[in-house]
């Protein structure tokens, strides 16, 4: 059609149509419907990212994580922040002295003092920035939310992922953390048929979850063979209905192999205790997907400062 003849059509459909909006750019449009699609909250998360919550001090899971990798938005997936730049600062929220160019947007607080930071991305909620207080030569704390983010390591081929069951994962999580080549890790459940399972879910032992703990090791370190035999020296692997007063079937003991050479090994050390005497009730499973528990489980017995009821170190082999 005649470009005169398309712009003269355009003025009269204005004057007649003053309210028909025609979008100028199809793509923009389709990019931003796209960026509305964001991942789905739990109640507990849409309270801190989209109410502007706030999670307890020294609860979140991310406060004394040391992995080299980058925290992303929990909402939209947006890269927010280096390994590098968190820090210590004692205050009970993780903290960044500095943020990826452009993530992190800063706005005045409700409180007409604070500066609040969400994510520039989907405008969740983050947490606070405060300045000059000392701590880094940049005078920078981000205090961030660990339910605002989600953390990706940092991609090493010598890191292993392993996962164990022996009863309450506070216990069991509590000597694999403090072992020996271990980086990091996390309490969660694995082995049911639900998506998404909370805790009070799991408790009620109908949805075939085992309480599980994700443990990160360094192979050049330590071998999975140290974590088996950690795993069977640290609880009670012949109870057959729970672990110690811990009675019921999200309770019980199981080793989650990955791989045909993880699984081998797990039962050359059940063949051992066999031949020692022991009846081992420890159960061998193809590991599945892992569902992180909420915050609070996370390093349980570390952030309280005592130690584990139901888990006690015993030299086997």
């Amino acid at each position: 059609m005649n470009p005169n003849k398309i712009m003269l059509l355009a003025i009269v459909i204005i004057i007649l149509f003053p309210n028909v909006v025609v979008p100028q750019n199809n793509v923009k449009t389709k990019k931003n419907n796209i960026n509305m699609k964001y991942n789905t909250l739990t109640a507990q998360e849409e309270k801190v990212i989209i109410h502007k919550g706030t999670e307890a001090p020294f609860t979140g899971e991310y406060l004394k994580n040391k992995q080299e990798g980058t925290y992303i938005c929990k909402r939209c997936d947006a890269p927010l922040y280096r390994s590098e730049d968190k820090f210590d600062s004692r205050c009970g929220w993780p903290s960044f002295d500095d943020e990826i160019e452009g993530a992190v947007t800063r706005i005045t607080d409700k409180d007409g003092v604070r500066t609040e930071i969400v994510c520039s991305n989907c405008k969740g909620h983050l947490g606070h920035v405060f300045l000059n207080e000392g701590f880094t030569e940049k005078q920078t704390r981000h205090c961030v939310n660990s339910i605002s983010m989600k953390f990706v390591p940092k991609k090493d081929k010598n890191l292993v992922s392993v996962y164990f069951a022996s009863g309450c994962f506070w216990g069991t999580e509590y000597f694999f953390m403090k072992a020996k080549g271990v980086k990091h890790t996390s309490v969660g459940f694995m082995g049911g048929h639900l998506e998404y399972p909370s805790y009070e879910e799991v408790c009620e032992q109908n949805t075939g979850h085992l309480e599980t703990t994700e443990v990160i090791f360094d192979s050049t370190v330590t071998s999975y063979e140290d974590m088996v035999r950690l795993f069977f020296e640290t609880h009670d692997f012949t109870q057959t209905n729970g672990q110690g007063p811990d009675i019921g079937n999200q309770y019980l003991s199981c080793i989650f192999y990955s791989t045909p050479h993880e699984r081998d090994i797990a039962q050359k050390y059940i063949d051992i205790l066999t031949k020692k005497g022991y009846k081992v009730a420890t159960m061998l499973k193809p590991a599945s997907k892992f569902w992180k528990a909420e915050n609070y489980h996370q390093q349980y017995y570390e952030n309280k400062g005592t130690k584990p009821y139901c888990h006690k170190y015993s030299k086997i082999f």
